[in-house]
């Protein structure tokens, strides 16, 4: 199995210690891991703003790119669910390859090499973030609105780790109030959803909150920050890799 590793700008720019994370955690796993160095962003930004026809180039170099590997794991639920959704339509006159084969990496672990066993430690307790695109795209939680089984991906992976406390807060899979463009056109309706969010993780008394999505925990990290809130913020992969 040949894997290509995607590493989104959020990922590439703010937050690369989780882009390494990735890349120790799958090789530790005995994977046949590729980064390759021409890749740039999916296009998720522009296509979320509106701009859908200047994300094609992007598109294509993506699939360029990664149309040859077996599996794409992207550290980012939201970047891998705009890959396998709307490069597709984006690319509706050719093919593309790419995007069926683009999995978020908790997904990867969880349902595609079906990881039973991880020799991560992290004695720490643990609030999950569950990213709006993970829950309703990818699947990565059960959405409250539907009558269906409770379920939690990145929850069982986390219970691998050794030492660890899960725990999540009230109203589970409610939004963080990021969305993008969302927190710069509507900034003051973003920033209360942010401390709303974070108030309920720290409510569990967490130490830690995690999650699928650099986006979504750099904003709240922010307006953790800006008041003073004393919590700590880390993606999954570097708690599932911790110790490697």
């Amino acid at each position: 199995m040949k894997i290509g590793l995607f590493i989104p700008c959020y990922v590439d720019a703010l937050y690369p210690e989780v882009g390494v994370s990735t890349y120790r955690l799958l090789k530790s796993l005995g994977l046949d891991v590729e980064y390759p160095e021409r890749q740039t962003c999916c296009g998720q930004p522009m296509g979320n703003a509106g701009f859908e026809r200047m994300t094609v180039p992007l598109v294509k170099k993506f699939d360029e790119l990664f149309a040859g590997y077996d599996y794409v794991v992207a550290p980012s639920a939201s970047c891998a669910a705009y890959v396998r959704f709307f490069h597709p339509h984006l690319m509706k006159e050719q093919s593309c390859e790419a995007a069926g084969k683009t999995t978020d990496l908790v997904e990867f672990l969880h349902d595609v090499i079906k990881v039973k066993s991880l020799p991560a430690k992290f004695p720490h307790k643990v609030s999950v973030h569950n990213s709006c695109h993970g829950v309703r795209e990818l699947g990565l939680s059960s959405p409250s609105e539907r009558n269906v089984p409770q379920f939690n991906k990145i929850i069982d992976l986390l219970k691998l780790v050794e030492g660890i406390e899960v725990v999540e807060p009230e109203r589970p899979d409610e939004c963080c109030g990021f969305g993008g463009m969302f927190a710069v056109e509507e900034q003051a309706v973003s920033a209360r959803m942010g401390l709303e969010k974070v108030r309920r993780h720290m409510a569990t008394g967490a130490e830690f909150i995690t999650g699928p999505d650099s986006s979504c925990l750099m904003h709240m990290q922010g307006v953790a920050q800006k008041q003073g809130l004393n919590i700590q913020f880390i993606h999954v992969a570097q708690i599932l890799a911790a110790g490697l």
